[in-house]
């Protein structure tokens, strides 16, 4: 941990530093960063994921504009350098926008645009905002299964069996995962899921017990702990990993960020994205093949789900004739919609036919 904190300041120092000789050597001082939006995103071959491709923005002191954002870039830097780093301290991004309420010129209007410059010193500097002492408010999302960890605290080590140690909902994940150590485990599979109460619904019909499985419960848009969490487990453990969300275009979205990417952190999708994770389910086959009660798709369920069409992240034949069948039958379902045909038709008869299919379980 102090080796990533002497990092983190060296490289916050370093993005000063280059400000102040720009000004030394009479050139007005300006950052470059890459345009943040799904036209500048690209799959890097090697490692399977989306990054920000090469289109730039420069953010310049010519406006005024400009040299504000580049003032207040520099305290946000000094701010994580001194109270965070050196003093061992940490803020939530809530706390960040308030904190600047004391910065006479260099009040953040908002709390996005707080959040996106933490985005720019994470782009600039090669870190994530973990390194700079930098939290989200409450994350929730848990894991359940059979897996025994280490968490390093600043009160010291514990040790949690993440199906023995804890309670119904299993172990809350931190908001930095790198202070987890995994020291043993049974699990053949991970399952992230959507919603919590199908989360409970699995752990209640034993559904990690009978497969071996890691329940994770992503809690709606997962936060960058948790597919950072997911991404080790992935690849660290060698576990396949399948995304369980409701049939929409927003819950797509959910498993997009999980498998592919976000654009907003595109960025980091090295380090949180799992290629090799599998969509399973709900698919816009199942209201068809499961007779699923549904909900009509409104007008934004449409635009969105045409959106997904022209977003390179979905550009897969799977997709396009998922996504072409979903706007066809004017439809979405919820993981719920399972509990029609009874509370153990999802863990009895979907999911095993699901997950045989993808491969993952052998009936």
């Amino acid at each position: 941990m102090e080796d990533r904190d002497l990092q983190a300041r060296a490289s916050l120092k370093e993005v000063i530093q280059r400000i102040y000789e720009q000004l030394e050597d009479g050139t007005i001082p300006y950052l470059e960063l890459p345009i943040r939006t799904k036209r500048n995103i690209e799959l890097a071959d090697e490692e399977n994921v989306w990054t920000y491709g090469k289109n730039t923005i420069t953010r310049s002191a010519k406006t005024t504009k400009g040299a504000y954002q580049l003032l207040k870039t520099t305290y946000l830097c000094e701010l994580l350098i001194k109270d965070h780093l050196e003093q061992k301290k940490s803020s939530t991004l809530r706390e960040i926008y308030y904190i600047s309420e004391n910065w006479k010129h260099a009040k953040f209007n908002e709390q996005q645009e707080s959040d996106r410059l933490i985005e720019d010193l994470e782009i600039i500097t090669g870190l994530r905002r973990e390194d700079f002492h930098v939290r989200p408010e409450e994350n929730g999302a848990t894991i359940f299964g059979p897996l025994r960890l280490k968490e390093t605290t600043k009160r010291g080590e514990r040790i949690i069996h993440c199906q023995e140690d804890v309670g119904e909902a299993g172990y809350q994940i931190p908001y930095n995962v790198e202070n987890i150590e995994f020291l043993e485990h049974d699990a053949q599979l991970i399952i992230a899921v959507e919603t919590g109460g199908m989360q409970d619904r699995l752990i209640e019909n034993g559904f990690d017990e009978k497969y071996n499985a890691l329940l994770i419960h992503l809690k709606g848009q997962p936060a960058r702990s948790t597919r950072r969490l997911i991404k080790r487990l992935n690849t660290e453990l060698q576990l396949p990993v399948a995304v369980f969300t409701d049939g929409d275009p927003w819950s797509y979205r959910i498993y997009a960020s999980v498998a592919y990417g976000a654009i907003k952190t595109a960025h980091l999708s090295e380090e949180m994205a799992t290629p090799a994770a599998k969509f399973l389910g709900v698919q816009p086959r199942d209201i068809i093949e499961y007779d699923l009660s549904t909900d009509r798709l409104t007008n934004q369920d449409i635009k969105a789900l045409h959106n997904e069409l022209t977003d390179p992240r979905f550009n897969t034949p799977y997709w396009n004739e998922e996504i072409k069948l979903q706007l066809k039958l004017g439809k979405k379902a919820e993981q719920q919609a399972f509990a029609g045909k009874g509370l153990n038709y999802v863990t009895d008869t979907y999911l095993p036919a699901r997950l045989t299919e993808l491969g993952l379980i052998k009936r």
